[in-house]
């Protein structure tokens, strides 16, 4: 069979992962907190019908003969750059401008989100849509219910005035510092797990403190992708499909053509 068939393929099937992450991509324009995904391509092996020679006395050097035999998917990034802050004035939304990432407890298990719209449970306590606990610099934050005027200062203080009317600190949210954003896990739900590669910080750190971004309190984060650079991709892709299916289709009139040989 023809070699072009099967990079032909090869290269459909890269184009079809490019198409699928850029489909999440949209589906996810409004999501808060999202950060898109980005494919890369690297190619295949190729096949050596003649290598190198170097120079000689008599003779030039020569240069290695190669068919390259299609591409792969080389990396799907999550591409961690800031996305547009969106004002709600809801007092439980939460913006981080900068680096970091809001903690979250479930049972035993800690992830990591951007997405900062919370609210207070039945107890006080500071948790996100699905129940799981925001973290502060001394575990949960609680709210007494007597609590009047509650503010969020940028380096993460939860303010309030006690039935006294005197002013009060419920905590200080906590933020975790990744090295390596991109090597989070997406588990779904907003959040993300932490990976050997993502280079987790050993504590985690207040806001607006050791290179850490602030808290905008009444704001919410939301996704980073930018529809006009998705749908030129899309037709990029759809573009790199369709010539991929021609170079099969090429293919495969010319093996028809050796087999009209024979009649």
């Amino acid at each position: 069979m023809l070699r072009s068939m099967y990079s032909g393929i090869s290269g459909m099937r890269g184009f079809q992962t490019k198409l699928d992450v850029i489909g999440n991509n949209i589906a996810n324009v409004n999501t808060s907190g999202f950060k898109k995904g980005r494919v890369t391509f690297q190619d295949m092996m190729s096949q050596t019908s003649q290598g190198a020679q170097a120079a000689t006395a008599n003779r030039g050097g020569v240069n290695p003969m190669q068919v390259g035999l299609g591409s792969q998917v080389g990396s799907i990034d999550n591409i961690h750059t800031q996305g547009f802050s969106q004002s709600t004035g809801n007092t439980f939304d939460f913006a981080i401008e900068g680096n970091g990432m809001f903690a979250v407890t479930h049972g035993d298990a800690t992830y990591y989100t951007r997405a900062g719209n919370f609210s207070l449970d039945d107890d006080g306590t500071i948790v996100n849509a699905d129940g799981y606990v925001l973290q502060g610099m001394t575990g949960p934050i609680t709210i007494p219910p007597n609590a009047q005027s509650i503010s969020i200062s940028d380096d993460g203080a939860i303010n309030y005035n006690d039935e006294d009317g005197e002013p009060q600190v419920a905590g200080y949210i906590a933020l975790a510092n990744f090295t390596n954003p991109a090597g989070l896990e997406k588990i779904g739900g907003n959040l993300y797990a932490n990976s050997p590669n993502a280079g987790l910080g050993q504590e985690l750190i207040q806001p607006d403190n050791e290179g850490m971004g602030k808290i905008v309190a009444s704001t919410l984060e939301m996704s980073n992708v930018d529809l006009a650079e998705e749908f030129t991709e899309m037709i990029v892709a759809q573009r790199g499909f369709q010539a991929n299916t021609r170079i099969i289709t090429t293919s495969d009139e010319i093996l028809q053509e050796l087999v009209n040989l024979k009649r």
